[in-house]
């Protein structure tokens, strides 16, 4: 992994460790009396080259050249994204706006409406998708790329193949799906390799659970379900016995609140019968999914992002992900987990590079900004997590979450602006951006299985009309963009390149000064946050205003922070420069006393100070 030790010195950790309470380890494991109480920031060890940039995209919308869809409408109707929409110039675009990864997703062949049983692929009844164009994490096929994305579907994996070689030319690396708990109902290989026995091929039907077989049944019972099996087609959908559903429905009644279109995959514990773990000797499913993640790994992507990872036992992670990066050493997995105790599990045994960090530092970022939180609860984000925070994945939107911009949330992109630059500046960690977040995209389109609910959909054939009017037929530039998408794609583009290029957000320490300004007449710590990034000779002071007001901050900086980033006790009047927008500033920097800074609503700044 690219990232070096990182130590978090904490009180919980003093009997541990045996250091003396109230003592500060510093980088060469010397340890100092604290002025303040040791919990109040935190101590970094990293080296790294770059930060991690990841961009999202799901392929099927992000290239669609159709500009007025239908509602609900077919592939033929609304037309669909291909591989080959990522060309070298939308590519270099992606690069240039800061990417050092990209995620594409809905890559895995899933369960569709559209129909290619002349290609040979297996048609799927509609009954059990989602949408026209179906869920990406209905897997259909995990040795098959997705046919909608191909320009000539018998072509489609050389097509997928080329895309990851164009990736790594123009400067970036690759990561896809891998979703491991679930498959669509009508899950068939076409294209798995010989030898190899399909899921369920060799299951006894007859038994609920076993640890032999790849799926969990209802003996003797067809599926029901709460949901039209028949949605138009000449036939009713018929699964007898019934498996159980993707999100752990252990009954044949799934309804339309369950991920109803999936079948839930048996690693070997028995749901119905305590949680009852049959781990030895290696379950059936463990070894089709060790053959899978080497089939996409020979692929030369740089990256799994596993779905609902969780759900997995964490002893399938920590038997497969060594045996992936023993082959491929430089491989990521990043989990999507959402249980804050189950976290150094999934590092710890698990052996995953980075989690989501959704929970913690997302929720209380979006709630900060809706005005349901205190600001003062951020730093209380970063000390939960202990020794997991070197290994958590920062991001404002995915495709599950609702567009800040949407009428459901903010209202408009840059009204997110402070939350991006916490959940950007605040460690050394990846940085995620769904793609149309930096064009202040809303996700209020009413597409047809998903309906209006702030999200982009992932079900639809759609055309996100921001990202149609930016690639601009392949020109890629801001012409057709409105002056407020201009403005918020300014920002994301310019913070990009500095969490990239600064040694003190990619490399440096952080210290955390809320703890002495809570209660200050001259600092709104309910609105306002303040931090500190420093390498060698640079400081950056970081403030994020989540009020609607212009804030005019006395900032106290204390002295522990001088003794802790070694910084220069006679600092004084300094020249500061916003590296957001370039203009510089006085400040005073002087131990124990106020800096001033004003900052406008919704808005930050990022000082850099070098001495």
């Amino acid at each position: 992994m690219p990232y070096g030790p990182l130590f978090f010195i904490q009180k919980n950790l003093f009997k541990t460790f045996g250091i003396p309470s109230g003592f500060v380890r510093d980088k060469r494991n010397r340890f100092s009396l604290p002025k303040y109480d040791i919990k109040d920031f935190k101590f970094e060890l990293k080296t790294m080259s770059e930060k991690i940039t990841i961009y999202q995209v799901l392929p099927r919308l992000f290239g669609n050249t159709k500009q007025h869809p239908h509602q609900d409408g077919t592939i033929k109707e609304n037309g669909c994204g291909k591989f080959s929409s990522f060309t070298n110039e939308a590519l270099s675009a992606i690069r240039e706006m800061g990417f050092s990864h990209i995620w594409y997703t809905g890559i895995i062949e899933h369960a569709t409406q559209t129909d290619y049983s002349r290609q040979g692929i297996a048609k799927d009844h509609k009954a059990v998708v989602k949408g026209k164009a179906g869920s990406p994490y209905a897997i259909k096929d995990y040795y098959d790329v997705d046919p909608d994305l191909a320009d000539k579907v018998p072509n489609r994996m050389q097509e997928f193949e080329a895309l990851v070689k164009r990736t790594h030319d123009n400067g970036m690396k690759v990561i896809i799906d891998f979703v491991p708990n679930h498959v669509a109902r009508q899950y068939h290989s076409d294209a798995k390799r010989e030898g190899i026995a399909d899921l369920g091929e060799n299951d006894d039907v007859r038994k609920a659970f076993s640890p032999n077989n790849n799926f969990y049944y209802i003996p003797d019972c067809k599926l029901e379900g709460a949901i039209d099996l028949q949605q138009g087609e000449k036939k009713p959908y018929i699964e007898f016995p019934a498996k159980a559903t993707g999100n752990n429905r252990f009954d044949q009644w799934p309804c339309t609140n369950d991920w109803y279109e999936t079948v839930k995959l048996n690693y070997g514990v028995d749901y119905c019968n305590g949680g009852t773990c049959y781990f030895d000797p290696i379950p059936d499913t463990w070894n089709k999914m060790l053959d899978i993640l080497m089939f996409w790994s020979a692929k030369n992507i740089d990256g799994f992002r596993c779905d609902m990872a969780e759900m997995v036992p964490v002893e399938f992670w920590e038997w497969v992900v060594p045996q992936i990066k023993e082959k491929y050493p430089e491989i990521l997995f990043i989990a999507e987990v959402y249980n804050p105790n189950e976290y150094w599990n999934y590092i710890n045994r698990g052996k995953f590079d980075y989690l989501y960090d959704k929970v913690g530092l997302y929720d209380t970022l979006k709630g900060v900004t809706l005005g349901d939180r205190s600001a003062s609860q951020i730093t209380h984000c970063w000390q939960n997590l202990g020794d997991c925070a070197p290994h958590m994945l920062n991001f404002m939107e995915n495709h599950d979450e609702q567009r800040l911009a949407s009428d459901f949330l903010f209202k408009g992109g840059l009204k997110a602006k402070p939350a991006v630059i916490v959940s950007s500046c605040i460690n050394n960690n990846p940085f995620m951006l769904y793609f149309g977040q930096e064009l202040g995209e809303m996700g209020m389109d009413c597409e047809g299985f998903s309906g209006q609910d702030g999200r982009t959909t992932i079900f639809d054939y759609w055309t996100i009309n921001s990202i149609y009017r930016w690639r601009n037929g392949g020109k890629f530039n801001e012409d057709k963009l409105t002056a407020n998408e201009k403005k918020v794609r300014s920002f994301y583009t310019k913070l990009l390149s500095i969490i990239r290029t600064e040694k003190a957000i990619s490399d440096g320490q952080f210290f955390d000064v809320m703890y002495v300004n809570q209660g200050s007449w001259t600092f709104n710590d309910y609105k306002h946050y303040c931090f500190l990034r420093k390498y060698e000779n640079e400081l950056l002071v970081i403030v994020a205003n989540f009020d609607g007001m212009k804030a005019k901050m006395g900032v106290n900086l204390p002295m522990h922070a001088f003794d802790y980033l070694n910084l220069p006790k006679d600092l004084g009047k300094v020249t500061a420069t916003d590296l957001l927008t370039g203009k510089e500033e006085k400040l005073s920097i002087v131990p124990d006393h106020l800096t001033n800074i004003t900052v406008d609503a919704y808005n930050g700044k990022i000082l850099k100070i070098t001495f």
